[in-house]
């Protein structure tokens, strides 16, 4: 079998949908907490969206994500697998052998998938954003306003996923798609780094010799605690993200990331850079937990079903 397999992509499509699914509620909360107004805590940010929106609220935006987070990811586990097994079968120089991970492969690997991510990742969660926040009432501050502002009022200002992105590029241009971009990449990369590494790791140690490949439970319990560790050290530079990000709902408050740093520092100290980390840690465990699951069991089906029909 050759280094590059097309498997990955397949088994990281399956297993981003299975996340979004699990994880979006939670990302709403994580949302508003981070970049909205009055929300207060996590409890008190759930009760007001379910109070104001109901149920549904919980998954604004949802439609979008669904559809392109599972290509997203699709792209971030396959160039993940794929670099780590082009690197890992190079420094073995025995391609079949299926060599062991290595630190020095799986950081590289991490990193690339990091700023794959990136790329693919930054217009997807400025319009998951954008939905997720146009709800969030819009009051009269001293800063420029823009004319659709205040021709909107309170009204909503997109009507879906595809006006979103159609405003933006009106509004903003091209670029506009990757407000953001810099902040994700200084989340992104570390990210990674403790979301892959922590996972194979952990499910190397609990996985007993004799077995070839880690069992279910194995594969929830090391991506949860992968998904914990990455998103609760990730929560700063998520704040910062989301916040560039929400801004151009209705006010363009901030420049660009160090702006963001600074204005948000001198008006909320530095606690707002860690508001969101609780219900980011606890959202990081299910999403992980599926996304690891779906990728894990669609991977083996695929190889068993390429095994079968190949020649």
């Amino acid at each position: 079998m050759g280094s590059f397999q097309l498997e990955d992509f397949g088994a990281g499509w399956i297993g981003g949908a299975a996340s979004v699914i699990v994880g979006h509620p939670l990302d709403t909360v994580k949302t508003r907490l981070q970049a909205g107004v009055g929300y207060g805590n996590t409890l008190t940010c759930i009760r007001t969206v379910y109070r104001k929106e109901s149920v549904f609220g919980f998954f604004k935006g949802m439609s979008f994500p669904l559809a392109s987070i599972a290509v997203y990811n699709s792209v971030v586990f396959g160039v993940f697998s794929n670099t780590q097994r082009f690197l890992s079968q190079h420094q073995s120089r025995e391609p079949e052998a299926g060599p062991p991970h290595t630190l020095s492969s799986l950081l590289l690997a991490s990193v690339a998938a990091g700023v794959v991510s990136v790329g693919l990742g930054t217009p997807v969660d400025l319009i998951k954003i954008r939905l997720q926040m146009q709800t969030q009432p819009f009051r009269e501050t001293n800063l420029s306003v823009k004319p659709r502002a205040v021709a909107l009022g309170e009204r909503p200002a997109y009507q879906g996923p595809v006006h979103c992105i159609a405003t933006i590029v009106r509004t903003e241009g091209l670029a506009g798609l990757y407000r953001g971009a810099s902040a994700m990449l200084l989340r992104d990369v570390p990210g990674y780094c403790l979301y892959f590494i922590p996972y194979v790791f952990v499910s190397d140690w609990i996985t007993p010799e004799a077995c070839s490949d880690p069992s279910p439970y194995t594969v929830w319990l090391a991506g949860g605690t992968a998904g914990a560790i990455s998103w609760g050290t990730a929560t700063p530079m998520d704040v910062v993200k989301s916040r560039l990000q929400a801004d151009g709902v209705y006010l363009n408050k901030y420049k660009g990331v160090l702006d963001c740093i600074s204005q948000s520092y001198q008006k909320d100290g530095l606690k707002v850079f860690f508001r969101g980390i609780t219900v980011n840690a606890v959202r990081g465990f299910p999403m992980s937990a599926a996304m690891f699951l779906g990728y894990e069991l669609s991977l083996r089906a695929l190889r068993r079903d390429h095994a079968v029909t190949g020649p």
